[in-house]
């Protein structure tokens, strides 16, 4: 996002163009709703076909000679209806993506600049259509499909840890606003001695890029992980960690919300403290003495935290990971579907949108190497005798449910299959199989009660999640499952 002083440097940069550009529009006092929306579909899509940091849609300035004329819009006070002009546009505008408007005084004339970010990863549609801009004429995406094929193409080459997160600051806004000392911290590596080698490690890192003269860009992988305040940057302040914490199994009574401040790796051990001092404990007797125990393992709260944050979409905007705490139950969301279903999260290694981040994030210790992050997750559960976990895709998100301890009578028939299944997986990927003998250890079902082991174990084996490992076998005393994938 321009800074104030930025704005006249850049409005006289962009003046001095030739001509418009694809990605570049000039108005004068040209107001209608419809096609600004248009527009600036437009400008977001050719400014990421053209790989720039922006689009401009500017008004106050002559299109054909770029004089300075100055305009009377004033977008923050126009409506379209009884709706204010920027939630209309924001609101028509898929997926949703940031523009930013900027009011300033150029040679004693009033403009009005939208800075609008590019596409990022589909086309940005308003009600309905996708444009683009073809030399200085706004059309149709769809009536130019080598220009959409084209669109496409950028869109797989460029990772969100790559993007800009804010462009053309000083070393002094570098210093200011990520977090160094917690980089060197976590990484074990000497802090320098001076500025320039501060500098060279976050560039080494693709934290920062380094444009000369005192000029450089902070990267999205930069300030998500090492911004001291995620607010400096606007594309990304709506990505924090928010954990609610609610009075009952119900989102009716709010006891608690609060936002994390700092990016994610600099920011993480605090979140995970803050969210452990706020759950439910329970007291156990140990020789005589009272222990407050956490009803949930600590290792499985990491990890699904970790997982929602380096697994989320963010070109989804307007939305970040989510942790909510109830009376009988955690709920952990993040932005995105997964990209592998989620009766495949024990066994098959991660999948991740977001690579660059996750690796530095397993450097770090802050998530587990591939593959084992969710099997630790499930082995924790069994041993605090927790119902098993749950993982559910819901429209847009991911959202992973640790329960609560609950008596074997009072699960319900999914709880008792989705448990068998989820133990059958970890013996398989602990190269041991399930029996009954096991199922009844994991849901703390008495010896002399195996028919209720033997019922689940059938349940689920009709619930196509296991099978026998060996068919032919007809003992059931002896019989041994797998998962369905095996």
């Amino acid at each position: 996002m321009l800074t104030p002083s930025q704005l006249p440097v850049t409005l006289k940069q962009l003046i001095a163009m030739a001509k418009e550009t694809e990605w570049l529009e000039f108005k004068y006092d040209f107001q209608n709703p419809e096609e600004i929306g248009e527009y600036i579909s437009a400008l977001s899509n050719s400014a990421a076909l053209h790989r720039k940091q922006a689009g401009f849609l500017i008004w106050g300035i002559a299109d054909d000679t770029h004089k300075v004329v100055g305009t009377h819009f004033q977008p923050r006070q126009a409506k379209k209806g009884n709706e204010e002009l920027e939630n209309w546009l924001l609101r028509l505008l898929k997926p949703r993506i940031d523009f930013i408007i900027h009011e300033f005084d150029y040679d004693g004339r009033h403009i009005v600049m939208f800075e609008i970010l590019p596409a990022s990863y589909t086309p940005v549609r308003f009600k309905g259509t996708r444009y683009i801009r073809i030399g200085t004429y706004k059309k149709k995406l769809k009536d130019y499909p080598e220009k959409e094929r084209e669109l496409w193409a950028v869109f797989s080459e460029r990772p969100f840890e790559n993007g800009i997160a804010q462009s053309d600051v000083t070393s002094d806004d570098v210093l200011i606003r990520i977090d160094y000392p917690a980089y060197f911290d976590l990484t074990g590596i000497r802090l320098p001695d001076n500025r320039a080698g501060i500098l060279s490690r976050l560039e080494q890192e693709r934290f920062i890029i380094n444009k000369g003269e005192d000029r450089f860009d902070i990267t999205n992988l930069g300030a998500i992980l090492f911004a001291k305040n995620l607010a400096d940057f606007q594309a990304l302040s709506r990505k924090a960690l928010r954990a609610i914490f609610y009075n009952g199994p119900n989102r009716i009574e709010t006891i608690r919300e609060q936002a994390g401040v700092r990016g994610y790796a600099a920011g993480y051990e605090g979140a995970i403290s803050f969210i452990n001092q706020q759950l439910p404990q329970n007291e156990e007797i140990r020789q005589a003495f009272r222990e407050e125990v956490r009803m949930f393992p600590d290792v499985a709260v990491r990890e699904l935290v970790a997982n929602a944050i380096i697994h989320q979409d963010f070109n989804l905007t307007g939305t970040g990971p989510m942790f909510e705490i109830f009376s009988d139950r955690i709920e952990i969301t993040n932005p995105g579907s997964p990209l592998i279903d989620t009766l495949r999260f024990i066994d098959e290694p991660p999948r991740s949108r977001n690579e660059i981040l996750a690796s530095f994030m397993r450097r770090i210790h802050i998530c587990e190497e591939r593959g084992s992050g969710i099997d630790k997750v499930i082995f924790s559960v069994e041993l605090y005798q927790l119902p098993a976990p749950d993982f559910i895709v819901t429209g847009n998100h991911t959202k992973a449910i640790l329960y609560a301890r609950k008596d074997f009578a009072k699960m319900d028939k999914n709880d008792r299959i989705r448990a068998c299944y989820q133990h059958a997986c970890l013996r398989y990927v602990s190269n041991q199989l399930m029996n009954n003998e096991s199922l009844r250890n994991r849901m703390g079902i008495e010896d002399k009660s195996y028919p209720m082991a033997s019922r689940i174990i059938k349940d689920s084996i009709e619930a196509e999640l296991i099978k026998p490992y060996d068919p032919e076998n007809k003992s059931r005393k002896h019989a041994k499952y797998i998962p369905f994938w095996a």
